[in-house]
């Protein structure tokens, strides 16, 4: 199993910005899938944004041009930076990999909150 561990998540007002990170007990090179996730009261978790291997990166449409995924692979972190927030961006958000050496599942982080107030 691999550790995640996400911060940054919180409380701001519309218009906003936040930054989430998640830290990897392991090698960012030994993930082929790094991804942010998250799940509002009531609703499916959803893909925000995710970065490959190779570095490229794909979005939600919900939050193209605002949010900004990106990885530090000396830190071992995936970050999403978050602009322009919205109310409807409140929601738990998780970090999620996926390590040929762990099996072809997701691993998930424990979840950080992150409220916009309208």
């Amino acid at each position: 199993q691999v550790q995640l561990v996400e911060s940054g998540g919180g409380l701001v007002q519309a218009g906003g910005s936040l930054g989430l990170s998640c830290t990897a007990a392991i090698s960012l090179f030994r993930l082929n899938f790094m991804g942010w996730y998250r799940q509002a009261p009531g609703q499916q978790r959803e893909l925000v944004a995710f970065i490959s291997s190779d570095g490229s990166t794909n979005y939600a449409d919900s939050v193209k041009g605002r949010f900004t995924i990106s990885r530090d692979n000396a830190k071992n972190t995936v970050d999403l930076q978050m602009h322009s927030l919205k109310p409807e961006d409140t929601a738990v958000y998780y970090c999620a990999v996926r390590s040929p050496s762990y099996g072809p599942g997701l691993l998930w982080g424990q979840g950080t909150q992150v409220t916009v107030s309208s």
